[in-house]
This record gives structure tokens, C-alpha cells and sequence, in this order.
């Protein structure tokens, strides 16, 4: 078996709790609201890179560091 590089884990306000999923590559959590669909993607196959989506057209992709400083302010999203 491959080498597992990170675990995920998903929690609701329902008590509901999924612990200890294993990725070797990578790992996404998809969140449907109403008709949109919201995706935080995981990959730490060389950097940990980090995705996030709303819909077809709307995302944004980088290393962690990246969204650490977006998140910050450090670096302007156009």
C-alpha cells in the first residue's frame, strides 16, 4: 500500500463526523448549495497547492504560502 501524506476530516452542525480519510496525492471536499457546487481541493504531491472553485468559472489556485499571505493581505487576488 501507498504511503499516506495526509488525512482529511469533515464535521456538521448535525453531529456528524468523517475522521481520518486517507490521501497518498490528493483530496477534495465538494459542497453542493442549492444549484452551486463549492470545491476546496488538496494536492501535496511536490508543494502543498491549494484549489478552491464556485461553479465552472469562479477559482482560485496556488501553494499554501500563497493563500496563507492572500488570506493576510499580502497579496491582492485580481
Amino acid at each position: 500500500m501507498d504511503e499516506i501524506r495526509m488525512t482529511g476530516e469533515i464535521r456538521t452542525d448535525y453531529d456528524c463526523e468523517a475522521k481520518g480519510l486517507p490521501a497518498q496525492r490528493w483530496a477534495e471536499a465538494v459542497f453542493k448549495i442549492g444549484d452551486e457546487e463549492l470545491v476546496l481541493e488538496v494536492s501535496v504531491e511536490k508543494d502543498v497547492i491549494i484549489g478552491i472553485m464556485v461553479g465552472d468559472d469562479i477559482g482560485w489556485r496556488g501553494t499554501l504560502e500563497g493563500l496563507k499571505k492572500t488570506l493576510k493581505g499580502e497579496i491582492e487576488v485580481i
